[in-house]
């Protein structure tokens, strides 16, 4: 059977506003809930700070949940959100999420990243029961993390050139095959994104409402496609590969590993990169994040990396990237 998912409900009102009255869970960070906290009145019978979205981890948490619980609230960035999503799905337990940033897609998606063998590895777990946005919390949050959300728009643009690649040396699977009228979608939805970059970073509420539509038919595309093909290619790769590298010393937000990653996709398609470096700094996302040496290391074994972890067909599947290579892409890319 195939489920074309809908978009959880939205509703955009002030936090205070919330009124609960069924025993809830609570999955947040610990900066958010320091932040918003105080608009809150849970009745809570749990509370807890997810670290990771390790299998293990979020297993863990299914099997450790209260039997009283009726609802998970989820408040603060993605990971929480992927966390909250997957405990509801597997104790059947509705979820509602409160995004106090605009940082990524999957507060809005039917699927959660699970971490499994140092990849990504996607489960379907429908999605949220109702996600509350509060303007004037998102606008004031820090600008690497408000709206960073854009680089899930952003990396469109080299998904694209992925699904195009695949699709012209046949090595699509049929059920994600190029499909022109997606891709013209997929790249009219991009094109907005280098133009709400500046507001964004500003924290405009004007331009964030409009980041979140992006991202809501970035989100109702894909589900409809049944795939992410259009929005996630070599970017994401390496992404995924550099991520436990950087977790295991500090962690990093996810638009500090994409950033880059959009970049060095991009690079390889042989496209310039600097409107689109420029889009991403406008927009807050930090690009130095990362060590050198690390980047280097990632880019020596991504396509060791894909062919490893089977992922779906791109441009790293064709190319051999040695030191001399790896160097010249940080050149490029600015990440030296």
């Amino acid at each position: 059977m195939t489920t074309i998912w809908n978009l959880p409900p939205i509703e955009i009102k002030s936090l205070s506003t919330i009124k609960e009255d069924r025993p809830t869970a609570l999955l947040t960070g610990h900066t958010a809930w320091k932040t918003v906290g105080h608009l809150f009145d849970l009745p809570l019978v749990v509370q807890a700070e997810p670290h990771t979205a390790k299998r293990a981890f979020l297993e863990s948490l299914v099997q450790g949940l209260p039997e009283q619980v009726q609802v998970i609230y989820a408040v603060g960035g993605g990971l929480v959100s992927d966390v909250a999503k997957y405990v509801g799905w597997r104790r059947n337990v509705p979820v509602v999420v409160v995004p106090t940033v605009l940082s990524v897609d999957g507060f809005f998606t039917a699927l959660v990243a699970v971490r499994e063998d140092d990849v990504v590895k996607y489960e379907e777990t429908g999605p949220a029961s109702k996600v509350i946005i509060d303007w004037d919390v998102v606008s004031a949050a820090p600008p690497h993390y408000r709206g960073t959300g854009i680089a899930e728009i952003l990396s469109i643009v080299t998904g694209l050139l992925d699904w195009r690649f695949a699709a012209e040396r046949n090595r699509n699977t049929e059920r994600e095959r190029f499909q022109p009228w997606a891709a013209s979608l997929a790249a009219g939805i991009a094109q907005q994104a280098f133009k709400i970059a500046k507001g964004v970073g500003e924290g405009r509420i004007d331009a964030l409402h409009n980041l979140l539509d992006l991202i809501c038919m970035e989100v109702q595309l894909t589900n409809q496609l049944g795939h992410n093909r259009p929005q996630e290619g070599s970017e994401q790769y390496f992404a995924y590969a550099i991520e436990p590298d950087v977790a295991r010393e500090r962690g990093a937000p996810y638009a500090d590993l994409i950033g880059p990653g959009i970049m060095i996709a991009a690079a390889l398609h042989g496209q310039d990169v600097s409107a689109i470096r420029t889009t991403l700094q406008n927009a807050g996302i930090r690009l130095g994040q990362l060590k050198p040496q690390d980047v280097m290391n990632t880019l020596m074994r991504l396509p060791s990396y894909v062919n490893e972890h089977r992922l779906p067909y791109s441009i790293l599947h064709e190319t051999e990237i040695d030191a001399a290579k790896a160097q010249e892409l940080m050149k490029k890319t600015g990440l030296a």
